[in-house]
């Protein structure tokens, strides 16, 4: 059973840093792009942040958040990370962890996702 846990979230200041992590199981991680979305409003489509290869550490990244947000992996830890810098209240939302076998900027082709964790950015 596969399974993807995200973990790192809280409250920040406005300009403040986070790192999520999302650790798997269950799965090959080391075959697997992974990738992380985030959802502002519930009921909103998730929105696309940033997506890692599996075969070269390739990324994507969103345009809107490219150069405070980081996408990474360490794969003997099965784990994916996001690091956030700058943070602002906009940022707000629940941040989720995705995994599928290639990279893509839509939520749909992912075939496992993690339960998401709560990132309040406020003063």
């Amino acid at each position: 059973q596969v399974q993807l846990v995200e973990s790192g979230g809280g409250l920040v200041q406005p300009g403040g840093s986070l790192r999520l992590s999302c650790a798997a199981s269950g799965l090959t991680f080391s075959r697997y792009a992974m990738a992380w979305f985030r959802r502002r409003t519930p009921g909103k489509e998730r929105e696309f942040i940033a997506a890692i290869d599996w075969t070269d550490g390739r990324t994507e990244d969103a345009e809107s958040m490219k150069g405070r947000f980081t996408i990474s992996r360490d794969d003997p830890k099965n784990t994916v990370y996001l690091q956030m810098n700058s943070l602002k209240p906009e940022d707000t939302a629940v941040y989720y962890c995705a995994a599928a076998r290639n990279t893509y900027r839509m939520a749909k082709p992912y075939d496992f996702w993690g339960k998401g964790t709560q990132v309040t950015v406020s003063s």
